[in-house]
This record gives structure tokens, C-alpha cells and sequence, in this order.
């Protein structure tokens, strides 16, 4: 039963982190940029579809922590997600370089996506 409560605390977070940055990025992506000394892309597009992609996985892991047994099977598109963010980012940054605003978002995901394997292992392995 700890474990439930631990899972569900970090997924709750997740939710929670997800949620802003996605919409802070939808809201205002270009004061993001210029606050970081990032040219933005030519069209704001570019980062509010993936904002509301970010949205769509809080609201995703909002689900896993209200009922983490029932939803357990939403956990890898959650570890897929946090790869997919940390191979592209990781990827620039020991190769070509990235700007430095991107960096804390990579060890953040990074950081959840070894979490999350674990709670997929435990949840996986649980008879409840």
C-alpha cells in the first residue's frame, strides 16, 4: 500500500510538471524564447501543438495517480514520452550543442523516466 502512495505522489507531480510547462509554452512561447536568448521557430505552431501534447500526457498522468493499478498500462506511453524527450535533447547536447533552456527539462525527464520504470515494474509485478 506504500507503494501506491509513493507512485501515486510522483505521478501526481508528473501531471502537475507536464501541465505547466505545457501551458506555459501554449500561452506564451515567445516570451520563452526571449527571455532565454532562444530564436524561435517561424511559427508558434511549432510549440503549442507539442505543448498541448504535454497537456494531454499531464492529464495522463493525472490518471495514473488517481488509480495507478487500473492505469498501470499507460505507464510506458508516459517512459516512451520522457525517452523520446531525453534522446532528442541528449542527442544534440553531447553532439552538436542545445541551447541551455532545454537542458533542465532533459535531467528532469530523465530523472522521471527511471522512476516511472521502476513504478511500471512494481505495478507489473502486483497482484492488487
Amino acid at each position: 500500500m506504500k507503494q501506491y502512495t509513493l507512485i501515486r505522489f510522483i505521478f501526481g507531480i508528473a501531471a502537475i510538471y507536464d501541465g505547466i510547462l505545457g501551458a506555459v509554452f501554449l500561452v506564451s512561447p515567445l516570451w520563452i524564447f526571449d527571455r532565454f536568448d532562444v530564436t524561435p521557430p517561424n511559427h508558434t505552431g511549432y510549440v503549442q501543438f507539442p505543448a498541448l501534447l504535454l497537456i494531454i500526457f499531464a492529464v495522463m498522468f493525472a490518471s495514473i495517480a488517481l488509480n495507478p493499478n487500473a492505469n498501470k498500462n499507460l505507464i510506458l506511453y508516459g517512459i516512451l514520452l520522457k525517452l523520446s524527450y531525453c534522446g532528442v535533447v541528449f542527442g544534440y547536447w553531447f553532439t552538436a550543442g542545445v541551447p541551455v533552456i532545454w537542458k533542465p527539462f532533459a535531467i528532469f525527464d530523465l530523472l522521471f523516466m527511471v522512476i516511472f520504470i521502476f513504478a511500471w515494474s512494481e505495478l507489473k509485478h502486483s497482484k492488487k
